[in-house]
């Protein structure tokens, strides 16, 4: 067990914290879950860096990081379009955990076929998930600050707009597999 793993599992402790805090807190606590779901998404740099930097890569880290990341992004996105239950968030929300859902299908597809690299993280995809950082705290934040709502649902629209633009890419590079 290294620094990066720790910070990955913290991730997911964090999970149930945000929850709790955004439901049973009261006044503020929409406010701490935005900050604990902020503090996760700096964690989730930070122990890819420290992963890099240390060289401390492990396949259990390989494999938790974006478990992890998927679980926090999809507990706050189900938080957020139950709490709110309006068509601009449930409709970009489900955009995001679909995507999720059939990326990570196919990079495992992929792998099987020894291809993993055709569908590695590009550069659009951390734009996606930067963004989608930003909306969800913004979000979560929005319900006792609520000037954050707005800036909050239009990064969430951004974020999945960019979340389609980088599935249509991996499904393209892994189009000639689909194919044949």
């Amino acid at each position: 067990m290294n620094i990066p793993n720790m910070l990955t599992l913290g991730r997911i402790v964090m999970i149930p914290l945000m929850v709790i805090s955004y439901y049973w807190l009261g006044d503020g606590g929409k406010i701490l879950a935005a900050a604990i779901f902020a503090l996760a998404a700096v964690t989730d740099w930070f122990d890819g860096y420290l992963a890099r930097k240390l060289n401390q890569s492990t396949p259990l880290g390989a494999f938790l990081d974006p478990v992890a990341d998927k679980l926090i992004v999809a507990a706050a996105l189900m938080v957020l379009v139950e709490d709110y239950a309006v068509t601009w968030i449930t409709i970009p929300a489900m955009v995001i955990v679909g995507r999720e859902i059939v990326i990570s299908a196919l990079r495992e597809w992929m792998a099987e076929l020894g291809k993993r690299a055709n569908v590695a993280v590009s550069s659009l995809g951390k734009i996606k998930t930067t963004l989608q950082m930003v909306s969800i705290i913004l979000l979560l934040a929005a319900q006792d600050i609520h000037v954050l709502e707005w800036p909050g649902v239009i990064a969430l629209f951004v974020a999945a707009v960019l979340t389609v633009w980088s599935m249509l890419i991996y499904l393209k590079a892994a189009w000639p597999e689909l194919r044949s």
